[in-house]
């Protein structure tokens, strides 16, 4: 059951949020109150919305590449730029491909690209506990969701059989975090938003290790900003990987593809 939306209710829930700051506020109105079961629960997923909590986080959902993403909070929120990321690398997976998300939050990208693709082998890894619980809940098969960092939880049979590696790893420079939009900077982890000075520390991680578990012929694909995208080829090229840069206009997105030798 659901609290109905009359005229003067969304009057009311249309100010408020507008007073708030939120642009799309009449949109946000009519997603709150279907997600509200009673009055009071309303109430307070308004009051937290204008106290300036992500809409997700105050749903308790993110839509993603068309699917339904549970967001818990304090868990990082899908972007709409990913949707990229996802394209890409769903572009270079074959059939039953074994691929791996790592820095996976939500589970975001894995779940798309197990929409999109046939009967890919999935798995996922994130070092932040609450992204892991979120994304076992997100993906079809929680016991390859694991909690760790990087490369070291994956199971050790997968060496050398990865086709497609994604990663979203956090790219914000620490200084600019400050930047940000309180939604992201007061209510995400910092964990999944600082990628150290240059903010390329976990990139480079992650393009280190590739190496010892991409199968001959795989892809990486790491997103990026469009101004440290060529510092990421850089570190794909110096591990190896034939590289190449993808970009969209549409949603601002940038993705850095390397591949290994056959």
């Amino acid at each position: 059951m659901s609290v109905s939306l009359s005229p003067s209710l969304e009057f009311v829930l249309v100010t408020r949020l507008r007073a708030a700051g939120c642009v799309f506020a009449e949109d946000e109105a009519r997603l709150i109150v279907s997600a509200a079961r009673t009055s009071d629960e309303l109430a307070s997923m308004l009051d937290r919305r204008v106290a300036g909590v992500p809409l997700e986080h105050v749903l308790g959902w993110a839509e993603f590449c068309g699917l339904r993403i549970e967001v818990d909070p304090r868990v990082f929120v899908p972007r709409r730029r990913t949707a990229f990321l996802v394209e890409q690398a769903a572009a270079l997976a074959c059939p039953h491909a074994v691929v791996v998300d790592l820095c996976c939050g939500s589970g975001a990208v894995g779940a798309a690209l197990a929409d999109t693709l046939d009967g890919i082998e999935l798995y996922a890894v994130d070092i932040d506990p609450a992204a892991v619980r979120c994304a076992r809940r997100n993906l079809a098969e929680p016991s390859r969701v694991f909690e760790g960092d990087l490369y070291t939880p994956l199971p050790t049979a997968l060496r050398g059989r990865i086709d497609v590696l994604v990663a979203n790893a956090p790219y914000v420079p620490t200084d600019a975090i400050r930047l940000m939009p309180p939604e992201a900077r007061c209510h995400e982890p910092r964990v999944s938003l600082d990628g150290g000075a240059d903010g390329l520390d976990i990139q480079r991680r992650v393009t280190a290790g590739a190496r010892d578990w991409l199968a001959p012929g795989a892809h990486l694909l790491i997103e990026t900003s469009a101004s440290q995208a060529p510092f990421t080829a850089e570190a794909f090229a110096a591990a190896g990987l034939s590289t190449r840069i993808e970009t969209s206009d549409e949603v601002d997105a940038t993705v850095v593809v390397g591949t290994t030798p056959r």
